[in-house]
């Protein structure tokens, strides 16, 4: 089943779907298994795997293993031009569009693209929107992007527009990995009143009710990362994936 189809299931079904965030640098294949095995058991929809900064080498057998422990979606969230691989089931071909960086917002995709064609790689256009989030992040330095003012919801909603207007399937609001405060409720209200895509939310959030609230002020998929690379998070997982299928659960 093509990715993009299994996630417009998942809404259908669960109303959004919960993606967790795999940092190649942060969670090692020894402890990949007993992490993904949990994330299954919780009742995660998917995963992305990648990040800003990538030391630990070898991105595509990392990819490969994560294949074996899991039969979940691994979707490729590209944060540089050697991450891609042709055993990931998608990849996020994302564009910066909060920035002006010309590289990254379709430079890099010029060069990344006949891999991609190689491969027969699912892409899955997303428009990317660095939202201010309290203190400089890894993908807004790495980037080189202003990110968008969080009090500033007109800017995110004419950004995500463009990002509709030029065809694009998703667009994802990121405050950022670690960041000390998530996107702003109302500018994912504003966005979501506003565009007819599907929009992504992370970053920031580090609670069950936190990702119930984005959900309802219309986020269509909710990623978690940082929060649970301390195992001592991992029992709420499901928690989390409860307040987001929020067709199945209480979660007020």
């Amino acid at each position: 089943m093509k990715i993009y189809n299994y996630l417009k299931e998942t809404f259908d079904k669960k109303g959004a779907a919960y993606l967790i965030l795999i940092d190649p640098d942060k969670l090692k294949l020894n402890n990949a298994e007993k992490f993904m095995q949990k994330c299954e058991e919780s009742g995660v929809d998917g995963f992305l795997v990648g990040g800003s900064l990538m030391l630990m080498g070898d991105f595509e057998n990392y990819i490969l293993e994560l294949k074996k422990i899991s039969k979940l979606p691994l979707i490729i969230f590209p944060g540089a031009l050697s991450q891609i691989s042709p055993n990931a089931d998608a990849l996020l071909y994302i564009s910066v569009v909060s920035g002006r960086n010309p590289e990254y917002l379709f430079g890099n995709h010029v060069i990344a693209a006949p891999l991609i064609k190689k491969y027969q790689l699912e892409t899955l256009s997303t428009g990317y929107m660095i939202i201010e989030s309290g203190k400089r992040t890894t993908a807004e330095y790495m980037s080189g992007s202003q990110p968008i003012p969080r009090n500033k919801t007109e800017i995110a909603i004419a950004t995500a527009l463009a990002a509709q207007y030029m065809g694009m399937k998703f667009v994802y609001l990121e405050a950022g990995s670690g960041a000390e405060s998530s996107v702003p409720y109302e500018m994912v209200k504003g966005v979501s009143d506003y565009c007819d895509i599907d929009i992504i939310v992370g970053g920031g959030i580090r609670t069950p009710e936190a990702a119930s609230k984005m959900v309802k002020s219309g986020a269509n998929i909710i990623v978690t990362g940082n929060h649970f690379e301390d195992e001592n998070n991992w029992e709420v997982l499901k928690q989390f994936a409860d307040a987001v299928h929020y067709k199945k659960s209480i979660v007020v």
